[in-house]
Order: C-alpha cells, then structure tokens, then sequence
C-alpha cells in the first residue's frame, strides 16, 4: 500500500472558501430537495438500527445542508463544525429550533472535549482536510467507545461517473489529484484505530433535467468548478443545457461513496 503522507503532499490545495464567493451560492447549486436528505438519513439508519444517539458531530458542515435533518431525524444534539466563518453564517441564517449548534473549526483541532459524540458526520468534507491523518486522530479522540463515523464522500474510482466531468474537460486533472481512491482513505482511518465496517455507493438524483442541473452548476458552489477558467465554463454549461440524451428528459443522477467506521476493539 503507498504510503499516505507522500499521497498528501501531492493533493491539490484545498479551498479556502472564505477567499471565495462559493458560499453565497453553495445551496442554490448543492440543495437537491428533501428526497435526498430523506435518502441519506435512510442509508445512515439502514446501518446504525435502533441504536440511540443523542450528539452528532457535523465535521465540515458547511452552510448546514444536512445539520437539521440530522438533528430532527435522530432526536440528538448537532454540533456543526466548519473552518469557513462565511459558510457558518449561511448555516446559522438558516437554523431553526435549538438543537443544531456551529462551531468555526477545523477537522484537524476539534473544538470539543474527548469522548463527547455518539457519531461523526462528514458529507464531501475528507478532500478538503489538510492533514487527514490529524483529522482521523481527532476523530478518534471525540468519538464515545461505541460511536460511529459515517463519510459521505467523492472517490478516485467515481470520478468517470460524475455527471459534469465530460463537458469540463479540465475537471478529471483537478478531481484526480483532489480525490482519494477507497483504499487510502480506509487506510487513513485504520491507521488512527478504526475499522472500515460497511462501504458501498449509493446513486442520488441531483436535477429533474439537464438544464437544471446547468443551473445548479452555474450557482457557483462547486470549488473544483471555481477553479476552472471563465470560456471553459461557459462553453460547458452551455453544453450540459443542451444535453438530453436519448431526447426523454432524464433525471440527472450521480454515484457517492459512504463509508462507516467503528473503533477497532483492541483500539478502544
């Protein structure tokens, strides 16, 4: 297996979102309606059953897409944590009730004491650490014995099937270097105590149609898309709302890996 601290060194430099627009549009092109967040609390439970949780850690929450539904479809406490003061006050705009928290920190420093959290949370967040090793040690530390972390992430494997890569040409270089495949980010868990106990890839519908998802696009809340240059943007989305393969007006769907971790016994 490659060693993954070289791996690291290799990642692209992750966004700093704060020195970007993205958060002001980050719902407009990431909220793909309630039967998505239905879908993923529906794969969380399929896993955990009926085991209680009464604190989620939602690590790189965001603008909070998924902070509330967390917190309602549990019957717990969420903690949002996040590096992007500007995402955390789209979060908190947005939040409703008090069970839902956030916090400004990183994945790599939790600002929480130890042993405090019945589950982890991370949706599209492991690409983004600087120092994922740091993060699966943090995550190990704030974890109860028996609690679980579930990633909800992109892989190296996926990157074929993502929806936007062939009208974006540049985007393959930038996800391949961004991404990890599935074997080092295990890795990187098991090295800090856990172990991989369930993975598979669950397809969600992200836009009706190809002209939606154009202007889901074009919402700017995509950081591999912000990268790219303005012609190449353009040229491709004009391109994806011409798209309508077959001429039935498909749904647009794309493939996203979870991945659920447990303590290792003899690391508890």
């Amino acid at each position: 297996m490659c060693d993954a601290g070289s791996e690291d060194a290799q990642r692209m430099k992750p966004t700093d979102y704060d020195q970007t627009n993205i958060p002001a549009g980050y719902d407009r092109g990431r909220d793909h309606g309630p039967e998505v967040l239905d879908l993923w609390m529906s794969v969380i439970e399929s896993h955990i059953g009926r085991k209680s949780v009464s604190t989620i850690l939602d690590l790189g929450c965001g603008t909070g897409r998924f902070s509330e539904t967390l917190a309602n479809r549990f019957g717990a406490s969420v903690i949002g944590v996040d590096p992007s003061g500007k995402m955390l006050d789209q979060a908190r705009r947005k939040a409703r009730g008090t069970a839902v928290h956030y916090q400004r920190g990183t994945a790599e420093a939790i600002p929480l004491v130890s042993q405090s959290v019945d589950m982890i949370f991370m949706s599209m967040t492991f690409h983004h650490f600087r120092d994922p090793g740091a993060a699966a040690r943090e995550c190990r530390r704030v974890l109860r014995v028996d609690g679980t972390i579930v990633v909800r992430t992109g892989t190296h494997e996926q990157i074929p099937s993502y929806p936007y890569v062939p009208f974006f040409p540049s985007t393959r270089r930038m996800l391949e270097e961004l991404l990890p495949d599935r074997a080092r980010l295990r890795a990187v868990f098991e090295k800090a105590g856990f172990l991989c106990v369930e993975s598979h890839v669950v397809m969600q519908t992200i836009a009706q149609t190809w002209e939606a998802y154009a202007d889901k696009l074009a919402a700017g809340g995509d950081s591999v898309l912000a990268r790219l240059a303005e012609t190449e943007l353009s040229r491709g989305l004009d391109a994806v709302r011409r798209h309508d393969p077959g001429g039935h007006g498909r749904a647009v769907v794309e493939p996203i890996d979870v991945f659920f971790f447990k303590l290792q016994q003899s690391a508890t």
